[in-house]
């Protein structure tokens, strides 16, 4: 795994609306600093560090980081309480279902 994904997971779920617009900006700025493609393997790290909310739009930014794995959709483990419904969101659009409310 390239140490920029891995620097991103080390920091763990994306922060809610409520955190510092510096903690949001620096945050967007890691994801940034990723090129794409990303592997399977980093896809679904990734896929691990959904937060709570959009992340005032962060959170799209990082599904479209995933979706540029190539090959088979990678296997996403229990995002935990905390991911909202990130990780509902991803299966549908890989497995072409609609996400459920």
């Amino acid at each position: 795994m390239r140490p920029e994904v891995q620097t991103f997971v080390a920091d763990g779920p994306l922060p809610d609306w409520d955190a510092s617009e510096e903690e949001i900006d620096r945050r967007d700025h890691q994801l940034a600093a990723i090129s794409r493609p990303v592997t399977p393997e980093e896809a679904a790290a990734l896929a691990t560090c959904f937060g709570p909310d959009d992340c005032y739009g962060v959170a799209w930014t990082l599904v479209h980081l995933i979706e540029t794995a190539p090959g088979p959709v990678p296997q996403l483990n229990d995002p935990g309480p905390d991911a909202s419904d990130w990780a509902e969101v991803l299966r549908a659009r890989w497995g072409g279902e609609h996400p459920t409310a």
